[in-house]
């Protein structure tokens, strides 16, 4: 069994910043694209960013403002995210994709993050 687990989220400013936190628990044979999605009532879940080794992917939407990281050998990933806005506010998901020996994903039960003043 795999767990994903995120912390991190709450309340903020605009332009404020938090970093969220997702750690991986089990077994994850293979190489796995990490990453944060996010969601808002009504709406479908869209992809924030991605890291696979080095290589870093954002939406466009946050591009400039969040900052992935991961630690394969862990199994942990991050999302700092800075100058927060309003329309960043969300439930946000971490998932592990096997890209490599396999093709599960895995998803975490969410994390709330609300940009309000």
């Amino acid at each position: 069994q795999v767990h994903l687990v995120e912390s991190g989220g709450g309340l903020v400013q605009p332009g404020g910043s938090l970093r969220l936190s997702c750690l991986a628990s089990g077994n994850l044979p293979g190489i796995y694209e990490m990453g944060w999605y996010r969601q808002t009532p009504g709406n479908e879940r869209d992809l924030v960013a991605t890291i696979i080794g080095d290589d870093e992917n954002y939406s466009d939407f946050v591009k400039g403002r969040f900052t992935i990281a991961g630690d394969h050998d862990d199994n942990t990933v991050y999302l700092q995210m800075d100058r927060l806005k309003p329309e960043d506010t969300a439930v946000y998901y971490c998932n592990f994709r096997q890209i490599i020996g396999g093709s599960e994903t895995y998803w975490g039960q969410g994390t709330q993050v609300t940009v309000s003043s």
